[in-house]
C-alpha cells in the first residue's frame, strides 16, 4: 500500500484544497508533471492511485475549494497523460460531469473548464461520453450564471469540433435524446439544441433528413418562440431542410417518410401561433407537389388544413393556402397508378375527402366556403358514383349555403346544386330539398328575403323548362298545401316577371297553336290551382279567357275569403306591368277578345270598391266605347267563347262578337276546371281540419253545402277596442291566419259575412239569412262592424295585428315588405309591387256584404239564380249602414 504522502507532496495536498486559486492552481501544475513522469516510466498504477486519491478524497469533498482543487488537477492528470486512453478517462470524466450540477457556481465554471481541456487532450476518444457531455452541457446552457454560460459555450463549441472530425459519433443514438430535448421551452436551452441540429445536418458524414421526421414537431414547435432570434434560427433551419428535400434524390426518401413527416406538419398547422401555420402550410404544399403518390392518405387531412386557413387574414397564409389547395386541384390520375373505374386512384380515400369538404361547407368563413364549394365541384366531375352515395350528408349543408349572407357563396352553392341536379336521378330529389329548405320559419324568412332570385338562377343553370314544371309537380304532391300555396304564388310571379321565363311565356301565349304550349300550361295548371290568382294569371298569360270566366263563375260555389281578395288586388297591379301589355292592347278589340272582358268585369265585380277596383275600373273605361256598344249583349252568358245576343235589339253577323283567340279544343279545360275545383275544397277542407274549434252547438249555414257553427252565447255581445294597431277586436278572441286561398278566416263566421238582423227576426245572422242566434239587437250591429274592419285590415292591413272571436290562435300581420304571414301564402321576395296592396277603408266598408257580391256577380255574369228581392233589400239596406259608419 502506497502511504498518501509518497504518491503526491504534503505541500501539494495542501494546496489542492487552499482558498487562493493561485495555489490550487500550483497544485494542479505539481499533479501534472507528476503524471507525465509516471506516464513516461508507464507506471499506470500509481497514475490510477493519484486520481482515486483525488476523486475521493477532493472532488466530492464538503468544501467547495477542495472541489474546485480536484477538477484543477483531474484536468492536470488528463493533461499529463498526452494521450488518454479509455481507461482513464472513465476514471476522470465522470466525478467532472458530476460537478456540473454541484450548486455553487463556481464549481460548475471549474467543471466546464476542467472537462474542456480533458476534451482538448483526447479528441476523438472523448466522443464516447458525447451523450452524457451533452446532457451535461444542456443542464448548464441556461444556467443563471453568466460566466458559468460562457464556459458551456467554448466546451460546446469544441466538443462540435470533434463530433464533425469523428466518424465514431454514433448520431443515430442521439437522435432520441435530441428528439426529447426539443420539447423544451427556455429560449437558451432551445438555441443551444438548434445550433446542434444545424452543425449535424453540415456534417458530410451523416444524413440528417433521415432524422427529420423526428425532430419535424420540435423545430416547428420553435416557430412560435417569443425571442425573435430563437424564431429566426428555426425558421432558417426548417428551410434548409425543405431545400434538401426539394434535391434529394428520390431513392433517399422513402415513403414512410413522407408519410411521417406528413403526420407531423399537419398537426403543426392547426397552431394559433400565424408563423408555425405558414410555414406548415408551405411544407405541405412542397410534399403535395413533389411526391403527391406518396402522401395520399393525408390528402383529405391536408385539405382540411388548406380550406380552414385559407380564410386567415393574414395575407401570406392566404396566398400560401390558394397555392396548395391548387395544387391539390391539379393532382394528374396518372401519378396514382392504376385508376378505379370513376377515375380517381385508388389510394385516394374519396370518402374521407368529401366528409372534409362536407365539414368545411358549414363554415362561417367566406373563402373556406367558396373552396368547399369548389372541391365538392370538382369531386362531381371526378368521383360522381361516391358523391351520389352521400348526397343524404351533402344536401343540408349545400342547402344552408343559400341563405349564406356572401352572394359569391349563394351563387356558387346554386352551381353546385345544378350539377349535382345533372346527375342520373338526381334531378326531382335535388329540387325536391331546394323546395324544403323554404319551409319552417327560417325557411320563410328565406323565401321572403331571396328566394325569388335563387329559384330564378336555378331556372338559369338548369333551365326553366325543366325546373318550373318539376317544381310544379312536387308542389302538387305536397300534403302541406298552405307551403305548396306560398310557393306556387312565388313561382308565379317569377314565370310573369323573370327574364329567365321569358321562352316559357311565350310559349304560352302560344299555348292555342303552339302544343308545346299547350302542354306546359296543363303541366302548370295543377299545382297552380292552390293559388287563385296565380290560376288566373296563367290562363290570362295563355289568353284562355274563356277559361278565366269560368275560374271566376267558380267563385260563387266556393268558399273565398280576404286572401282571395288580396291575391286579385296583386292581379290587377300585375295587369300593368309589361308582361300583360298584349292583353291591355287586346282590350281595344272586345269582339275579338269578350271573355277578356268577361274574366276583368268579373274581377272587377270581385273586388270591394278600393284603389284596385278604381284601377281596374279605369282601365276598363278606356275600352272603346263604339266596340263596346256594337257587342250588344255580348257580355251576357256565352258559350265557347262567344257573346250572347241582346234582349233590347237585334244584332247583325257583322255585330256579333267574334270568337276570342284560343279554340276550344287546345287543351280539356273542363277537366282542368275539375281539377281546380277540386284542390279549392281540399285545400279547404285542410283548413277546416286544422283550425277544427272544440264541438259546438250548431247554429245555420253559411252558404251552399257549409255548415258553420259557433258560440255566440259564449263570448260577449258587445265590441270593445284594444292597443291592437286601432283596430277592434272581440273580446277574448284570438287572431285566425289566412287560409291563403280565400277560406273565411274564423270557423264559424264567413268571411265578408254580415251580422244584422235579419229581416223578420230579431236575432243575429252570421253571413247572411238563414244563420240565427241568441246574440241580436245593437250588439250584433257593433259585431259587424268591427269584424268587417277586422276582416279587411287582415287581407291588406301594413304591420297590423287582428284579433278574431277564436281564442288561442296566431296572429295575421304582414310587414314591410307587405307579405302576409301567420299560415297564408304571399308572393314572397320580388314581389313589392305586388304586395303594396292599398290598406284602404273602403275595402273595411265593402267586405261585409261579399256573399251579396258573390250572387250579384253571378247575376251579372250568367248563370247564378235570381235572388230573393226581400233578401236583397235586406242586405242593401245593411250595406249603406255599414257604408255611413
Amino acid at each position: 500500500m502506497v502511504a498518501s504522502d509518497e504518491l503526491l507532496p504534503t505541500v501539494v495536498l495542501r494546496q489542492i484544497g487552499d482558498k487562493l486559486y493561485e495555489k490550487r492552481k500550483l497544485a494542479a501544475l505539481e499533479v501534472e508533471q507528476l503524471i507525465k513522469r509516471l506516464a513516461a516510466q508507464n507506471d499506470q498504477h500509481r497514475i490510477r492511485l493519484i486520481i482515486d486519491k483525488l476523486i475521493g478524497e477532493y472532488a466530492f469533498s464538503s468544501q467547495a475549494n477542495h472541489r474546485k482543487g480536484a477538477l484543477l488537477c483531474l484536468a492536470a492528470s488528463a493533461v499529463g497523460l498526452g494521450d488518454p486512453t479509455e481507461v482513464h478517462l472513465r476514471q476522470i470524466v465522470p466525478p467532472v460531469l458530476a460537478s456540473f450540477t454541484d450548486q455553487d457556481a463556481r464549481v460548475r465554471y471549474y467543471a466546464c473548464e476542467a472537462l474542456y481541456n480533458i476534451a482538448k487532450v483526447a479528441r476523438s476518444t472523448f466522443i464516447l461520453f458525447f451523450n452524457e457531455v451533452f446532457d451535461a452541457m444542456f443542464r448548464l446552457c441556461a444556467d443563471s450564471e453568466p460566466n458559468v454560460q460562457n464556459a458551456v459555450q467554448f466546451l460546446d463549441a469544441l466538443i462540435k469540433d470533434i463530433a464533425a472530425d469523428c466518424t465514431r459519433f454514433d448520431v443515430a443514438a442521439f437522435i432520441p435524446k435530441l428528439r426529447d430535448y426539443l420539447r423544451v421551452t427556455n429560449p437558451h436551452k432551445r438555441q443551444f439544441l438548434l445550433s446542434w441540429v444545424v452543425v449535424l445536418d453540415s456534417l458530410p458524414h451523416v444524413q440528417m433528413l433521415r432524422h427529420l421526421p423526428a425532430l419535424m414537431d420540435g423545430l416547428l414547435s420553435m416557430l412560435a418562440e417569443p425571442v425573435r432570434e430563437v424564431r429566426t434560427q428555426a425558421a432558417n433551419c426548417l428551410k434548409d431542410f425543405l431545400s434538401e428535400v426539394r434535391s434529394a434524390p428520390e431513392s433517399d426518401l422513402s415513403p414512410e417518410f413522407f408519410s411521417r413527416l406528413t403526420a407531423t406538419v399537419v398537426d403543426r398547422a392547426g397552431s394559433p401561433d400565424e408563423l408555425t401555420r405558414l410555414t406548415s402550410i408551405h411544407w405541405l404544399r412542397a410534399f403535395v407537389e413533389l411526391a403527391p403518390d406518396r402522401i395520399l392518405q393525408h390528402v383529405p387531412a391536408i385539405l382540411g388544413v388548406v380550406l380552414f386557413n385559407i380564410s386567415s387574414h393574414n395575407a401570406d397564409i392566404q396566398r400560401e393556402c390558394a397555392e396548395a389547395n391548387a395544387a391539390l386541384l391539379r393532382l394528374d390520375v396518372g401519378v396514382y397508378g392504376v385508376p378505379r373505374a370513376d377515375g380517381y386512384s385508388a389510394g385516394l380515400d374519396m370518402a374521407a375527402i368529401l366528409g372534409t369538404v362536407i365539414l368545411e361547407m358549414r363554415s362561417e368563413m367566406e373563402a373556406t366556403r367558396l373552396e368547399a364549394l369548389r372541391w365538392l365541384h370538382f369531386l362531381l366531375a371526378r368521383a360522381q358514383g361516391l358523391v351520389l352515395e352521400q348526397v343524404g350528408r351533402l344536401l343540408p349543408p349545400l342547402l344552408d349555403s343559400l341563405s349564406a349572407p356572401s352572394d359569391a357563396v349563394v351563387t356558387s352553392a346554386l352551381g353546385v346544386l345544378a350539377a349535382l341536379a345533372d346527375c342520373p336521378g338526381q334531378f326531382n330529389s335535388v329540387l325536391v330539398a331546394f323546395l324544403d329548405r323554404f319551409r319552417g320559419e327560417a325557411g320563410f324568412a328565406l323565401l321572403q328575403r331571396s328566394g325569388s332570385s335563387l329559384v330564378r338562377r336555378l331556372c338559369s343553370h338548369l333551365g326553366a323548362a325543366a325546373v318550373l314544371p318539376e317544381l310544379g309537380a312536387i308542389l302538387q304532391r305536397d300534403s302541406d298545401m298552405g307551403f305548396a300555396a306560398t310557393m306556387v304564388s312565388v313561382l308565379n310571379l317569377i314565370l310573369l316577371t323573370g327574364p329567365e321565363m321569358a321562352e316559357l311565356r311565350d310559349q304560352l301565349r302560344r299555348a292555342a297553336v303552339d302544343p308545346a304550349g299547350a302542354k306546359l300550361f296543363t303541366v302548370l295548371y295543377p299545382s297552380w290551382c292552390y293559388s287563385a290568382g296565380a290560376l288566373l294569371s296563367l290562363c290570362f298569360v295563355a289568353q284562355a279567357y274563356d277559361h278565366a270566366v269560368e275560374i271566376v263563375h267558380a267563385f260563387a260555389d266556393l268558399p273565398f275569403g280576404a286572401e282571395l281578395l288580396v291575391q286579385i288586388d296583386r292581379l290587377v297591379a300585375l295587369l300593368e306591368t309589361p308582361c300583360f301589355t298584349f292583353l291591355r292592347l287586346q282590350l281595344l278589340e272586345p269582339r275579338k277578345h269578350p271573355s277578356l272582358l268577361r274574366a276583368l268585369y268579373g274581377l272587377l265585380m270581385l273586388l270591394p270598391q278600393c284603389n284596385a277596383f278604381r284601377m281596374l275600373n279605369a282601365r276598363l273605361q278606356a275600352v272603346p266605347t263604339l266596340e263596346l256598344l256594337q257587342l250588344g249583349g255580348g257580355l251576357g252568358p256565352t258559350a265557347n267563347g262567344r257573346a250572347s245576343a241582346a234582349n233590347d235589339g237585334v244584332t247583325s253577323s257583322t255585330q256579333r262578337p267574334e270568337p276570342d283567340a284560343a279554340p276550344p279544343d287546345w287543351a280539356d279545360l273542363s277537366a282542368l276546371l275539375r281539377v281546380f275545383r277540386a284542390a279549392q275544397l281540399r285545400q279547404y277542407e285542410a283548413y277546416v281540419e286544422q283550425r277544427r274549434p272544440p264541438p259546438l252547438m250548431p247554429i245555420g249555414t253559411a252558404g251552399p253545402g257549409v255548415t258553420f257553427a259557433t258560440s255566440i252565447t259564449d263570448r260577449p255581445t258587445t265590441l270593445s277596442t284594444a292597443d291592437k294597431g286601432g283596430v277592434p277586436y272581440l273580446p277574448g278572441a284570438g287572431a285566425a291566419p289566412s287560409s291563403g286561398l280565400g277560406f273565411p278566416d274564423v270557423i264559424g263566421r264567413p268571411v265578408g259575412g254580415a251580422v244584422s238582423p235579419p229581416p223578420g227576426n230579431g236575432a243575429a245572422s252570421v253571413g247572411g239569412p238563414g244563420l240565427a242566434g241568441p246574440a241580436a239587437g245593437a250588439a250584433a250591429a257593433d259585431a259587424a262592424a268591427g269584424t268587417a274592419a277586422a276582416v279587411s285590415a287582415a287581407a291588406i292591413g301594413v304591420a297590423q295585428v287582428l284579433s278574431f272571436a277564436d281564442e288561442g290562435t296566431e296572429p295575421v300581420t304582414r310587414g314591410a315588405s307587405g307579405v302576409l304571414s301567420g299560415g297564408g301564402p304571399s308572393f314572397g321576395d320580388g314581389s313589392a309591387l305586388l304586395a303594396a296592396a292599398p290598406a284602404d277603408a273602403q275595402l273595411a266598408q265593402h267586405m261585409a256584404p261579399q256573399q251579396l257580391q258573390n250572387q250579384t256577380q253571378q247575376q251579372f255574369l250568367g248563370g247564378a239564380p235570381a235572388l230573393n228581392p226581400e233578401t236583397v233589400r235586406g242586405q242593401l239596406h245593411h250595406v249603406s249602414s255599414v257604408g255611413s259608419n
